[in-house]
């Protein structure tokens, strides 16, 4: 089983990205269709889930082939979307900076402006 939760700009900008992204793994438990007996948590941050025991392991992707495969899992995920936010925000080049802020990117903000997909609480320019 596997599932994706996301964390939207507006709720990273309320909460903290810590938090939205703890917020986020609780939606991707969720959508699990299925309770897991225990969950494996890359890094050392995690918010208990009702009735579910978990681990944190720092570096737990270099330690459990299964944190790696949803390391990668997640980061193909992240690729996918940001291919897509490309085909609407085009100027911004998301579809090979994976998001981060890179010459083009810091042009682009110059000269269209933030989109509704930036965070505004991490101040790029």
């Amino acid at each position: 089983a596997w599932a994706v939760g996301l964390a939207p700009p507006h709720e990273i900008d309320t909460v903290n990205v810590l938090q939205a992204s703890l917020n986020a793994m609780h939606r991707a438990t969720d959508g699990l269709g299925l309770r897991p007996e225990l969950l494996l948590v890359d890094g050392k941050f995690f918010r208990p889930y009702p009735q579910v025991a978990h681990e944190c392991i720092v570096r737990g992707d270099g330690l459990y082939f299964s944190i790696a495969a949803a390391s990668v899992f997640a980061k193909t995920e992240r690729d996918r979307l940001m291919a897509r936010y490309a085909e609407q925000y085009p100027h911004y080049g998301w579809e090979h900076n994976a998001g981060y802020p890179t010459a083009e990117h810091y042009q682009a903000l110059a000269h269209y402006g933030e989109t509704p997909l930036h965070r505004r609480s991490f101040r790029l320019h």
